[in-house]
């Protein structure tokens, strides 16, 4: 690929990384570069894009995929993999990940461990268990060979503050453990909820970049840096590195939860959490910043040092757009959004909650050319739904499938859901009334009250095999609509809040919650019986601007 002229200046834009992606660890190897981001519970756990220039990433890998790795049964929402860190060294890749059990009690009950794979997409290890003391763990290299584990401490004390601080331990590579005894190293700045621990070491400082401020709008990024490596360190003079907390305005919010790379031409980057929040006209600026339905996203920016210290190019906020590297850009082949179930295992845009996709849930291959579900425990269960989706990557959307489904109890239950979470979530389905027969009706779960009203009970004519369901979701909003022959659409005469499935949302009335919106297909049955549900095919389309009003439907 021929490079450019000196004088071009190419631009990426933000996000990198669109819909759900937080917490984004980013290493190089040799010319190849590699993000991890959080799953929390969904499954597989991590998942990690590649890049070849900064600006176009793939979805390569999702390394935490057999339960001996991750077992996520009954965890809480918002619980499983917080923050994973990703390393190169010594020939290998390093991946650091939690597995969160509680998370909205007192204690913190976090399990961190370690998995190692020469090649980035080939079969990782077994976990080497570390600790329990706090999460957000990462592991430092240092160019002596030592390598340093580290993690924020959580204190459950309830008349201390919860983040105690910055731990530092030495890990013995060849022995497989921790040794010696954990140092805090870093009490924090005045902003508090130190968390997010990376450490980097440049012309002979080591710096230890943290996230603070908590997850919401007030997020930031903390650099500070010392000459040994177990401190003191000296916080950054223009503290934070980076925030949107100054700029209510910016479309880049809660900037914070990053990492740093420097690229072969010697150019540096920092990759960060960022949301990009839906505002209601009629709410002040500085009163309520949005939703943020897609979740927390990654984004990039370019950094430039002065005095042995790292600055956000243009400013401490985040940009839109920022300078591509001195890097021959290289895009990757358009993935479809089409998928007709075709092959023998599921497509990696897919994710389900808690447990792998296996015979417990599904199928496709006992009707090949089908995804057949299972149907299993209920939108509130924590141990086995059988429910697989995929990111709100785009703020305008359609998605569609196709279901064969035939119960017999209103026990029974097969269709599609846009889904946040146990207790907010909405679906389209088929299910069985005691008069009516098959019917297709909408039910949806708000703060886990059950919602119902202006629900339809559409009987479905004896002789329709197949009902194809569509949600329409355009920013603030969303509908479904459902078809017997694909050609006639009915849309469903309700519309629904694209904000109820947001971390915001959420957080204003209970606990604290880090995802993000999912479309997907799902099958319940609470007879036992386990009644199967096939579906056909799903399709996931961005809608661009002008093609809005040919599929949204007034009410």
């Amino acid at each position: 690929m021929p490079k450019r002229k000196e004088e071009e200046i190419f631009l990426i834009t933000n996000p990198i990384l669109t819909g759900f992606h937080p917490d984004p660890s980013i290493c190089r190897a040799g010319e190849d570069y590699y993000i991890a981001t959080s799953t929390f519970e969904w499954f597989p756990g991590v998942r990690i894009f590649h890049s070849k220039d900064l600006k176009n990433w793939r979805l390569i890998s999702t390394p935490v995929n057999r339960v001996s790795q991750l077992n996520m049964l009954g965890n809480p929402d918002s619980g499983g993999v917080w923050a994973p860190n990703l390393s190169y060294s010594d020939g290998r890749f390093w991946l650091i990940y939690s597995d969160v059990k509680t998370q909205s009690n007192s204690w913190k009950d976090v399990n961190n461990y370690l998995i190692t794979c020469e090649t980035i997409d080939g079969e990782w290890s077994e976990p080497i268990y570390m600790n329990s003391s706090g999460f957000d763990p990462s592991l430092f290299h240092d160019d002596d060979g030592k390598k340093y584990f580290l993690n924020m401490v959580w204190d459950y004390r309830p008349t201390n503050h919860s983040f105690y601080g910055i731990a530092l331990q030495e890990f013995d590579w060849q022995a497989k453990k921790l040794v010696g005894q954990p140092k805090i190293i870093f009490k924090g700045t005045e902003r508090k909820l130190t968390e997010a621990p990376v450490m980097y070491k440049v012309n002979g400082y080591y710096y230890l970049l943290t996230a603070e401020g908590g997850t919401k709008f007030e997020h930031a990024s903390t650099i500070a840096r010392g000459t040994h490596i177990e401190g003191p360190y000296e916080v950054h003079p223009q503290n934070p590195l980076i925030s949107s907390w100054g700029q209510p305005e910016i479309l880049l919010q809660k900037a914070g939860h990053g990492s740093f790379v420097k690229t072969q031409t010697d150019e540096w980057y920092f990759v960060h959490l960022t949301g990009r929040a839906l505002k209601y006209p009629e709410t002040p600026l500085l009163e309520n910043r949005g939703y943020c339905p897609l979740g927390r996203e990654t984004a990039i920016q370019s950094v430039y040092w002065e005095n042995d210290w790292p600055y956000i190019t243009g400013g401490n906020f985040p940009k839109e757009e920022v300078p591509q590297p001195q890097l021959p850009e290289h895009p990757w082949e358009t993935e479809s959004g089409f998928d007709d179930f075709e092959e023998k295992s599921l497509a990696p845009v897919f994710q389900t909650l808690r447990i792998p996709f296996s015979e417990e849930i599904g199928s496709l291959t006992a009707r090949p050319g089908y995804l057949r579900l299972y149907g299993r425990e209920s939108f509130n269960s924590l141990f086995h739904q059988a429910l697989v989706a995929r990111r709100w990557s785009d703020f305008r959307f359609e998605a569609t499938t196709a279901v064969e489904f035939s119960p017999t109890s209103f026990l029974q239950l097969a269709g599609m859901t846009n889904y946040y979470n146990t207790q907010n979530w909405s679906a389209i389905y088929i299910t069985h009334d005691e008069t009516k027969g098959r019917i297709i009706t909408v039910l949806a779960s708000e703060k886990g009250q059950l919602k119902s009203q202006k629900a339809p009970e559409v009987m479905i004519p004896a002789d329709v095999q197949t009902v194809y369901f569509k949600t329409i979701v355009n920013y603030a909003h969303y509908q479904y609509a459902y078809s017997f022959d694909q050609k006639e659409w009915q849309v469903i005469d309700q519309l629904f809040d694209s904000l109820q499935l947001s971390d915001d949302y959420v957080a204003e009335h209970y606990g604290g919650f880090f995802t993000g919106a999912f479309v997907g297909m799902f099958a319940i049955d609470t007879t036992g019986n386990r009644l199967a549900a096939d579906f056909d095919s799903f399709d996931y389309q961005k809608i661009e601007e002008e093609l809005l009003e040919k599929v949204i439907v007034p009410t």
